[in-house]
């Protein structure tokens, strides 16, 4: 363990005995079963996808098929089954519990022996999707007043590392994580880890899903952080991580809303990520600086977007997982997140529970990125395989209608459809693509 993660995880709890207090979590728990409670997630998702032509190569997002599968319709359709315990924290001082989780995929329909394209379902070793996969992981955790310390396999939220649960099962990473809520507005994190687990994966051996470099994995995973609410409108946070011998990687979020009346109101949303190599720089040279200022206008049903990324460096912005990546222009088909690159996006988002449908809301969204500069990328580093070019473009439009039953037996019931298209030249690294996903959720839970 290095020396960062030894001290992320020891030095909070340094002191936490002296402002352990009447009210905090720990003195409030009823104990292990009886403050336990159980979800399972129904889902199944169809998604397909027409691939094109548009960047030279296969871009990350494609590396994972063959080059001769790269082009032509990916085609799956399948159903999640989702089960997480977590229990409740023993009495006393230090209080033990236990989360734990079973995932299990099942292959609906393979498009005509067109899956494996749009990672819903595991692949077998031979690249051939399987007829259903699963896996199951747990993690225990102990409790002393308001921080929590839990080791084992866990889903994990933070900018620089982070569970994506945006196919068929969500992922999962393996180590520690705490989380220290001990003083009013503030809270710490830190976190080990030692590998992370792709979202259509059954397997717990695979090292970390890191999303566009090719170099050498690194062996473990490092970082901490705090969260600062000094108000109920404004939030900051501060995060510094280590992807050993491969990048240190600094992040900066900071969201203000000002509320007018109750039909208007004004948010903005910053993220800044500062990337530089490190050690033994198993993904080459990188000094990479990515940051995007996002503004939100609402007034009643309607609400606006615009927004600004830029990436400052010869590498695209990475990120280890598929959810750590906070940037405001990283949507759906492409992160806009290239070698030097310039976006702008445009949002409208509307509401229909101001016109008698309660629970139903429509989304568009464009991305466009411009300005891409490849040509300096270290050439024997982990992202000269993109094949990035000179002054390349291309663009993104997202279009969204999603509904939630709000009452009744299946109150809580989601359904979301999606019309998703990108395109761009040679010097970006994405293909030109059209997708649609339908997905359903219904959930279940309860306590003991």
């Amino acid at each position: 363990m290095s020396r960062l993660s030894r001290a992320a995880l020891v030095l909070p709890w340094l002191g936490i005995a002296s402002l352990a207090q009447a009210d905090s979590a720990q003195s409030q728990a009823k104990g292990f079963v009886e403050d336990s409670t159980w979800l399972v997630l129904n889902r199944s998702v169809f998604d397909q996808r027409d691939y094109r032509h548009g960047a030279r190569n296969s871009g990350a997002r494609n590396a994972y098929k063959p080059r001769s599968e790269r082009n032509g319709k990916a085609e799956e359709w399948a159903y999640g089954l989702m089960g997480t315990l977590q229990s409740g924290f023993t009495q006393g001082v230090v209080g033990v519990g236990v989360d734990a989780h079973a995932y299990l995929g099942v292959q609906l329909d393979s498009g005509g022996g067109r899956a494996g394209k749009a990672r819903l379902l595991g692949l077998d070793n031979d690249g051939q999707p399987k007829n259903d996969y699963s896996r199951g992981g747990a993690a225990l955790k102990l409790r002393l007043s308001n921080t929590v310390l839990s080791y084992g396999e866990q889903r994990v939220k933070t900018p620089v590392f982070s569970s994506s649960d945006s196919r068929l099962l969500p992922e999962t990473a393996t180590g520690f994580f705490l989380t220290s809520n001990e003083i009013t507005g503030l809270k710490l994190v830190a976190g080990h880890f030692n590998e992370s687990t792709d979202r259509n994966a059954s397997s717990h051996d695979q090292g970390f899903v890191v999303n566009y470099s090719n170099g050498r994995q690194g062996n473990s995973f490092d970082l901490a952080g705090a969260v600062w609410n000094p108000a109920s409108n404004v939030s900051a946070s501060l995060y510094s991580s280590r992807y050993e011998d491969s990048w240190n990687q600094h992040y900066l979020g900071s969201t203000f809303t000002q509320v007018f009346d109750d039909q208007r109101s004004l948010s903005l949303d910053l993220n800044l990520y500062r990337t530089t190599d490190t050690g033994k720089a198993l993904s080459g040279q990188i000094d990479n600086t990515t940051w995007s200022l996002v503004s939100r206008y609402s007034q009643g049903p309607h609400a606006v977007s615009l927004g600004w990324q830029q990436v400052d460096g010869n590498t695209p912005f990475d990120y280890v997982t598929r959810g750590a990546i906070f940037i405001g222009n990283a949507v759906q088909m492409s992160d806009f997140n290239a070698p030097n690159e310039k976006s702008w996006q445009a949002r409208y988002d509307l509401n229909f529970g101001a016109y008698g449908i309660p629970g139903l809301n429509f989304t568009a969204l464009y991305v466009r990125g411009f300005d891409i500069d490849g040509s300096h990328v270290d050439r024997n580093g982990g992202y000269a395989w993109l094949g990035y070019g000179k002054d390349g473009k291309h663009w993104e439009r997202d279009l969204e209608a999603r509904y939630v039953v709000q009452s009744g037996k299946a109150k809580g019931t989601t359904f979301s459809l999606r019309h998703n298209v990108h395109r761009g030249d040679t010097a970006q690294a994405e293909l030109d693509g059209d997708q649609i996903r339908l997905a359903v959720e219904y959930p279940l839970s309860g306590g003991f």
